[in-house]
């Protein structure tokens, strides 16, 4: 059990009574009754500028509110990422902020003529994906190429395993789905996982 977690809430709108809002809270709020201690980043409240070219990306400076999500990250034993499946893939504002934090001497290491060397091991990660197609025809169909991505090259090329997934489809569906999917958010924010 990760007893610091840290909730990453990339939805563009966090905060205006979509589905992801609640699985969130119910998973924090569950988190913190067992006693584990959490932080909370809302992405759509952070101030930062989409990497425009490689020296910025492996340029030492970087801006407050990402160097605050570092330090996050640094202090975490878990991270839980909730955002909704955009045009098939993470909305942008969470590619940029993947981007601006997962910095080369942050994440992982350069050595000349060596294989990166990965500097967030030690943490797990859980993605929940919010979408309105069923979760088994994203994963059948569309391979769930997008969440594979994620997990491959940003969070396991930078040490972070294990890395789960839940896949929430049709979050426009029936009451009992969604009370589902909370009772679930809730047993997982309690576990720490």
């Amino acid at each position: 059990m990760a007893n610091r977690i840290l909730v990453i809430h990339a939805h563009p709108d966090a905060g205006h009574g979509h589905f992801g809002d609640a699985l969130a809270e119910r998973y924090v709020a569950a988190a913190g009754t067992a006693g584990l201690e959490t932080r909370i980043i809302k992405l759509n409240q952070l101030d930062f500028p989409l990497i425009d070219s490689a020296a910025t990306w492996r340029a030492p400076e970087v801006p407050a509110d990402i160097q605050r999500a570092q330090e996050d990250i640094r202090w975490c034993s878990h991270m839980t990422f909730f955002y909704p499946l955009w045009l098939g893939d993470m909305p942008a504002v969470l590619k940029g902020f993947l981007e601006q934090v997962m910095r080369p001497d942050f994440a992982f290491s350069e050595p000349k003529g060596k294989m990166p060397v990965k500097m967030l091991t030690g943490r797990s990660a859980r993605l929940v994906v919010t979408m309105g197609m069923p979760a088994f025809f994203y994963r059948a169909f569309y391979r769930a190429h997008s969440v594979r991505n994620f997990r491959r090259n940003i969070l396991l090329f930078s040490g972070v395993k294990p890395v789960r997934t839940s896949l929430v489809g049709m979050v426009e569906g029936s009451d009992r789905h969604r009370h589902k999917w909370l009772d679930k958010m809730a047993r997982l924010g309690s576990a720490g996982r």
